[in-house]
């Protein structure tokens, strides 16, 4: 997420274009319901996954929770899953950005910072934490286990560049229906995409951990003025064999290859999400979280406790229908 103290933090870096922007408006995904979420502890949902036909959420502000949401009404109701949490394994992250993750949560709560939620076809749910540059199995049934990822992957990120600043590590996570292969995506300046995949001998990449790394700036939406901000990935969502990535400063959805991660199209969600009574007072996006599936696209909103213009403080998931004759793959 972004705050205050994000900004604070933040060391700027040079930046350049890593691929053009596009050149024509982008096609407008329709809103088809929207649903506010009650009894979120902490507020601030920052992941979605779909498990089987059960939406679950994580909020970057409870380390010890994890929810399951009732969606039969139209205001949804969040029931959590109390985690027991086990002891944090060493991913490489440096003690400056571990201190300042630990400091931070002293003023906000959330250490762990869960950014990202994904499940596997068996139903296990799979957590990233931004704080530790890690992620928290969580089975269907017994204790959660951190996953034994290599040290290659922070590594790697950060030769290229990427997982350099305080609150800007990875922010998504997507695992394949078999469990045996994850996408992680490194949030901004720069951002990226990268993966791992569960071998014989356990986590491993393979040359390199890096599927993409982009920098650069995006042109805001006519609404705000059309001014740039830093490229960015919120949340990515895995669905018929392509990578979806929530590009939370554009207010887009873009389908990428999970060989390259290679940018293949983009939708916008613009239109809807910035009609006036849906306007935050806060200097940054707030789409954290994305699942894309046969329905469309879910879309939940981070508020960070902050009141929308028609007043309404809760977290928000909007419902998006999918583009006109589906996504553009096939099953």
């Amino acid at each position: 997420m972004r705050g205050w103290l994000a900004a604070l933090l933040l060391t700027a870096i040079p930046a350049f274009a890593a691929q053009p922007l596009p050149q024509k408006p982008l096609p407008e995904l329709k809103l088809l319901s929207e649903h506010a979420v009650d009894d979120m502890v902490g507020g601030n949902l920052s992941g979605l996954a779909s498990c089987n036909g059960v939406l679950w959420t994580v909020s970057d502000r409870d380390d010890t929770l994890l929810y399951r949401l009732d969606t039969s009404a139209t205001v949804w109701k969040a029931y959590a899953q109390k985690l027991e949490i086990p002891p944090i394994p060493d991913s490489g992250l440096s003690a400056t950005l571990l201190g300042m993750a630990k400091a931070a949560s002293l003023l906000r709560g959330g250490a762990l910072d869960f950014e990202g939620v994904s499940c596997d076809a068996a139903g296990n749910r799979y957590l990233v934490s931004e704080g530790f540059a890690t992620v928290l199995k969580v089975p269907v049934d017994g204790a959660p286990t951190w996953l034994a990822l290599p040290k290659k992957l922070v590594q790697d990120g950060q030769s290229a560049g990427m997982l350099q600043h305080f609150n800007a590590i990875f922010e998504g996570v997507a695992v394949s229906p078999a469990g045996d292969q994850l996408w992680l995506a490194a949030e901004r300046e720069k951002r990226g995409l990268l993966t791992a995949k569960l071998g014989k001998d356990g986590w491993a990449c393979s040359a390199s951990c890096i599927l993409r790394v982009e920098s650069g700036d995006d042109i805001l939406p006519p609404q705000l003025s059309g001014k740039s901000v830093a490229k960015d990935f919120s949340d990515i969502s895995l669905y018929n064999g392509k990578l979806y990535a929530l590009e939370r400063a554009a207010y887009r959805i873009c389908r990428r290859t999970l060989e390259t991660g290679q940018l293949e199209t983009c939708w916008s969600f613009a239109k809807e999400a910035l009609l006036p009574n849906r306007l935050y007072d806060q200097k940054y996006g707030l789409a954290e979280a994305l699942v894309v599936d046969d329905t469309g696209a879910w879309v939940g909103i981070d508020n960070n406790f902050g009141a929308r213009a028609d007043g309404e403080k809760r977290p928000i998931v909007w419902h998006f229908a999918a583009p006109q004759g589906g996504w553009g793959v096939k099953p």
